[in-house]
This record gives structure tokens, sequence and C-alpha cells, in this order.
């Protein structure tokens, strides 16, 4: 629990203090969020982050929520707590489109592993959120009739990131504390860093993306954006397990939060590659910096490391990733390729050019990086960057009509969440200041396989740094 001066967002535990307190109920919460829900499909532009919702499913849970809250019986500290799930989640008994037009033509009947595992822990799941397109995308632009271009709540007129794109927005804008992304190629980090907010990449496996689609089953981990690190802590805590329906995740460690609430940083080693954490725009660069010095002032030491091979890291994490996808979408691409969104068409036309050969190669790059990596956590404790290069894009009038496909943002909003994807190690992004136009810029601190607990410690530690939180233009304080 932090004292903040001004706005601060309402977070998991503000919940808890009015369902403990009597002040308000889940049920209350519910029909508060629902109002919201309404409203925001109704302004202009609509903020289009939750794209599927269904009243009588979202009362229905928080009604049972506040009798267990009568009874003095919670789940867990979810309990009551309202989260939504990117739509490449199944989620009973919403349609599972996955962001197009063609796919979830039926009500889902199954759960996701993630979906499920909330339900348990008492959550109100209150819908579905926009991603971009079959998640091919690092804007969040998705111009399809069911979607829509959800909006920056600091700056409507700006993309969220993608492609877990409304799970972003809805965080961001108050609708929830709590969403739900996956991660192939920065898609939980870019989008919770472009919309100031707090994003987690759990390690390869660590929780189960079973019930997603499988895009690309190399690549994509599962994790929570959350207003705060603590609040992503206690949603880790509660996805992170062995799933036996997922076998990349079958064999983890146990999942800790060993020493993350200490008092400091001492005995930390911090890893910069001064080289490859510079190539971003300078006032992403400089807020970062002073961010690195903070970390330090609290007796963390920031050794020199070089990562390397990051351009070949860079262009194998590609081939695979997208060889992963077209492999998967090949009949989506003959059967639907007129339904589909232009940049989707571009991306999987692309990918339908790399080889075996390709990919094999790629493939032994990834071996050669995790050994890199494994030697240099040796020395470190974890590996510093700027969360994305640049702040949020315009949203242009052609975007609304047609998309936008725009090859060298998308390379350079990847460049810092490639190494994470390709290798599986975990991730973490946070808000640590605004650029002069008022966008969220965040520092990603990685660390090795299955060391979140590293990640929390030193991410509880840069939310002190952020002398202020900026309020979204687009905000909804649900227990007002």
């Amino acid at each position: 629990d932090s004292a903040s001066n001004g706005f601060s967002f309402k977070g998991i535990k503000d919940y808890l203090d009015c369902y403990r307190s009597g002040k308000l109920t889940p049920s209350q919460v519910a029909k508060n969020i629902i109002a919201m829900l309404e409203d925001c499909d109704k302004s202009t532009p609509p903020l289009r982050a939750i794209v599927q919702w269904d009243q009588e499913q979202i009362m229905l849970m928080a009604e049972a929520s506040t009798a267990r809250y009568r009874n003095k019986c919670t789940l867990s500290y979810l309990d009551g707590i309202p989260v939504c799930l990117k739509e490449e989640f199944k989620v009973v008994p919403y349609h599972h489109r996955v962001g197009t037009v063609y796919l979830g033509t039926e009500p889902e009947t199954e759960d996701a592993t993630v979906a499920k595992k909330l339900r348990e822990a008492g959550a109100i799941i209150i819908g579905v959120s926009n991603m971009h397109e079959l998640g091919t995308g690092t804007t969040g632009c998705n111009p399809n009739r069911y979607h829509r271009i959800p909006r920056n709540p600091y700056k409507p007129n700006h993309f969220t990131g993608g492609s877990s794109s409304g799970s972003a927005a809805a965080v961001a804008a108050g609708l929830c504390p709590v969403a739900i992304g996956t991660d192939g190629g920065g898609s939980v980090r870019i989008p919770a860093s472009f919309c100031g907010v707090v994003g987690l990449k759990g390690t390869f496996g660590r929780i189960s993306s079973h019930g997603s689609l499988p895009l690309s089953y190399s690549t994509v981990s599962v994790g929570p954006i959350c207003t705060s690190v603590a609040d992503a802590a206690i949603v880790y805590s509660i996805l992170a397990e062995p799933d036996p329906l997922y076998p990349y995740g079958l064999k983890q460690p146990k999942a800790t939060l060993s020493d993350m609430c200490a008092p400091d940083l001492k005995g930390l080693k911090l890893g910069v590659d001064w080289t490859f954490f510079k190539a971003c725009d300078a006032e992403v660069l400089s807020i970062c910096e002073k961010a690195v010095e903070h970390l330090q002032s609290l007796g963390a030491s920031v050794v020199e490391v070089s990562l390397p091979e990051m351009e070949e890291l860079r262009v194998a994490h590609v081939i695979c990733i997208l060889s992963e996808m077209r492999d998967f979408l090949q009949p989506d691409f003959n059967k639907h390729f007129q339904e589909m969104n232009l940049d989707t068409r571009a991306n999987l036309a692309l990918a339908s050019q790399f080889t075996a050969l390709d990919y094999i190669t790629a493939n032994r790059q990834r071996t050669r990086s995790m050994r890199f990596l494994r030697e240099i956590f040796t020395t470190v404790n974890c590996i510093l960057t700027p969360a994305v290069a640049s702040t949020a894009p315009r949203i242009y009038e052609s975007d609304l009509l047609s998309g936008s496909s725009d090859m060298c943002f998308t390379v350079r909003s990847m460049r810092f969440m490639q190494l994470g994807n390709f290798t599986g190690i975990p991730g973490l992004v946070v808000p640590i200041g605004y650029s002069t136009a008022g966008l969220p810029i965040s520092l990603q601190v990685m660390a090795k396989w299955w060391d979140e607990a590293v990640l929390l410690r030193i991410g509880l530690k840069l939310e002190q740094f952020r002398y202020q939180t900026k309020k979204p233009s687009i905000y909804y304080d649900i227990l007002a």
C-alpha cells in the first residue's frame, strides 16, 4: 500500500476495502460497471475496450460474490474483483473471435484454463476485450465491424498498442483493475506501456495458455495487465502453476514471491547493455536513465552487459512467430482471405515466403541466444531496457477505414520485446512517467527463466520513482 499524491488508479485493495467495510457490495460494483460499459459504447469516439459483455452473466457472478462476503467465506483476493480477458481466450458464453469477423460463429461452451481459474477465485468476468486481428500487429488497429479501434485512455486519438489492446485500455480507463493478455512479440507489454499500466509476461509456459487460439506455440506467454505491481503479483500467484492440459509448463518450479517486499534492492545486480538501451526516442531515454539511477539509489548496482547478436535474434524471432502463425492459419488464409484485415493478409503473405530452412536456422539462433542469456544471468539478476522505443502513435482517419500497416513502427515497437519472447524469459513493464505530450513511458525489467519474483521486487521499487500518476482523459471511477 503506498501513499500517493493526486490521482491514483483503483486497485484490488481498494475493491477489497469497500467490500470488507460494507461500503459497497460486488453487486453494486457490477451495476456501476454495466452502466459504464453502456456509456463507453455511446461515447465519441467509443472506447472499444470491451467488445463482448453480458449483463446477466456479470450480475450472476457479482451476486454469488456478494453472498460470499456476507457469509465471510470468500475464495481469494480476487473475489468480487472485475476482470476481463483478451478475445484470444475461450470464455463462456462469448464468441471466440480472436479479433476476426469469421471465427467464433457460435457462443463458447468451454472456458480457457485462465478463465476457469479466475472464476474459481471468485472474480467477476466483465467480458472479453478487443485485440489486434489474430494478434498480428502492435498498434491494436482493428477496423472490422465487430471490433473497431480501441482508444488510448490517455489520448483518445492515439493507439493503445497491441495486440492485447482492449485489455490495457480497460485497465487504464478504470473499467477493471485486472485484465489478461497474451504476449508473443510484446502483446501484453506494448499496450500496457502505451496505456500507462503494469504488464507482466510470465516465463514461457508459466501460465497456461490452454483454451487460447494457439497462434504461435513457441513464443506466446500469458500475463496480467494491472494498475499496480502488487496487483500483478496477486494475479500471477493465482494463475501461475502447471496445467495438465498445457504440456509446456508441466515441469516448472513452484511460483514464489520471495523477497518481493524487501525494503531495498541491496545485493541486486542490474544488467544494462547501454548501446541497445539507448536505441529509443530522446524523451524515452532521458526518463528511463533516471529510473535506472533511482534503482541504484536503493542499493542495486548497475553492471554493463553485452547482449550479443540482437539483430540476428530480431530476424529469427520474426521468422519463428510468423511461420508458426502461418502454419496454424493456413486454412483461414485460404478460406477467409477476403474477410481478413489488410495488414493481416500482408503479414501472412510475408510469412508464406519463409522456408523450412529459415525456420530451422532461426531455432538454432534461439539456442545460441538462450546460451548467451544463461551466461549473462550468472553475473546479473535482471536486464533493464526501456519498454518501447517510442510513445503511442496517432490514429489517422484512414486507419479507421482500412487499418494501418507501418512496418517501421512494428519493428521499432518490438525492439525491446523480442528477447523475452524468443528465449522465453519473463518481462515486466512499469510506467515511470510521461512525454511532454502527456503519453505514458515505461521501463522494462527482464529476469532469468522462472524468476518472476525478482521482477516484482524491482517493479515495486520502480513504482516509487514516478512522482505522480496522471489521470487518463477517459477514466471511470467504478467505486465512486
